[in-house]
């Protein structure tokens, strides 16, 4: 059968303009993505304050654009100010200190595997200035460099959220449209199972987006816990720090390590290692076994599925893939479960 020129031409056409609002929308398909996973989760909450004002699409999609101001990008702002402040105060104090010195190594250190070595070479440290300003200049440039990276990082990031926030407005105002949309495309294109797949779709991003922020809560109130008995202060501050960085899989660390990092450099030797035990074993163990729990009970998927797709959809994707990795793990599970159960028609006949 010799294919028709026309439709040839209006394929290729239909390609090209798919690959052309592909290329224009790339650099903006994490900040869209993120302002739908942000709308799908928190649409039963737009919905009841749509009813109270009067069904009216605009004003309920101001209202609750702002309350995502005020609740993300706001705090988000503060505590990356207060994180810089402290950041400007340690270097600061990393001045004063160097003039000084090293102080003689703490005992303990002899307890620890390999702490002779390190006790030798604290001492030598001690001793010798020119050594110590040596190995102070080799760590200046990474941490340097590491620095401005991060604030570069946090800016790039306050950036994202504001315009993941402006999208969201609009994914708001027009959201019964779009879902209608959605239906219809997913009736016409498989049918009940198509329906099927687009409300496991949905489930599965809210029940991600439950894990993640349950587990972020409840990270920065065991936190909070911890360094209110350790004393160390501003723990109100730290918690809120822990929360927003629970969603990165290294942040907690960064934080109850510091703290622990503060104490000794306090003299209180035995509250840092309380600070690092429990960073250990209940901080940074509630993402172990909360984050799991929370997002197979929202979305009925194997917990196995769960985590394999939110580490490898992080590295296949970046942090979107968070929400990515779960929902195509789901969909070609129910895909292949549909499969299995269907009778097999090729099988073959029985032997009597």
């Amino acid at each position: 059968m010799t294919p028709n020129p026309k439709q040839l031409a209006q394929i290729s056409l239909i390609t090209l303009l798919i690959l052309g609002c592909l290329l224009v929308l790339y650099p903006f398909l994490a900040a869209v993505l993120f302002a739908a996973v942000v709308c799908v989760t928190t649409w039963p909450a737009y919905e009841r304050l749509h009813r109270g004002l009067g069904r009216k699409n605009t004003l309920a999609a101001s209202v609750m654009t702002l309350i995502l101001v005020f609740g993300m990008l706001a705090p988000t702002i503060l505590l990356s100010a207060s994180l810089g402040g402290t950041v400007h105060g340690a270097v600061e104090q990393l001045h004063l200190w160097l003039p000084e010195g090293l102080s003689t190594p703490p005992v303990w250190l002899d307890q620890w595997p390999a702490g002779q070595q390190i006790a030798e070479y604290w001492q030598k440290l001690t001793s010798d200035r020119e050594e110590l300003m040596a190995l102070v200049r080799r760590a200046y440039e990474p941490t340097r460099a590491m620095a401005l990276s991060s604030i570069g990082l946090v800016g790039h990031g306050i950036l994202q959220l504001a315009l993941v926030i402006f999208i969201s407005f609009f994914l708001y105002r027009d959201g019964l449209a779009i879902a209608g949309m959605l239906k219809k495309a997913a009736h016409r294109l498989g049918g009940a199972l198509g329906l099927e797949l687009l409300q496991l779709s949905r489930s599965t991003v809210t029940g991600v987006m439950v894990g993640i922020v349950g587990t972020a809560m409840a990270q920065a109130i065991v936190a909070l816990i911890g360094f209110v008995i350790a004393g160390v202060p501003g723990a109100i501050l730290l918690a809120m720090a822990t929360f927003f960085l629970s969603m990165i899989p290294v942040g907690p660390p960064l934080i109850w390590g510091g703290a622990a990092f503060w104490l000794y450099q306090q003299g209180e030797t035995g509250w840092a290692i309380f600070m690092v035990l429990y960073g250990l074993l209940a901080i940074s163990s509630v993402d172990n076994f909360v984050k799991p729990i929370l997002i197979s009970r929202s979305a009925s998927l194997p917990i196995l599925l769960i985590a394999l797709g939110v580490f490898g959809g992080v590295l296949a994707f970046g942090f979107i893939g968070i929400f990515l990795g779960p929902t195509l793990l789901a969909l070609a599970h129910v895909l292949f479960m549909r499969w299995m159960q269907q009778p097999n028609q090729d099988a073959l006949p029985t032997p009597d």
